[in-house]
């Protein structure tokens, strides 16, 4: 269960709870604790796949179309 909601140290970045979560989860998969693999390794096997699909919505959430295309910025 995601404890992002939880008392938790602000990192400041965006998306940092669901980050979090998403690191920790790795960290506590059975890939990494008995396999012995890195986190990035268990992350492109599927481990920990709704975090991470929660984490890339809150990062595309962050970006507005409106403000990336700026007619002053075509000039």
């Amino acid at each position: 269960m995601p404890k992002y909601y939880e008392d938790k140290e602000e990192d400041g970045r965006a998306c940092g709870g669901v980050r979090e979560d998403l690191r920790q989860c790795l960290l506590d998969s059975p890939c990494v604790l008995q396999e012995n693999k890195s986190p990035k390794q268990c992350l492109r096997e599927g481990h920990c796949r709704s975090l991470q699909m929660t984490f890339f919505a809150c990062k595309r959430s962050m970006v507005s179309v409106c403000g990336v295309f700026s007619v002053s910025s075509l000039n």
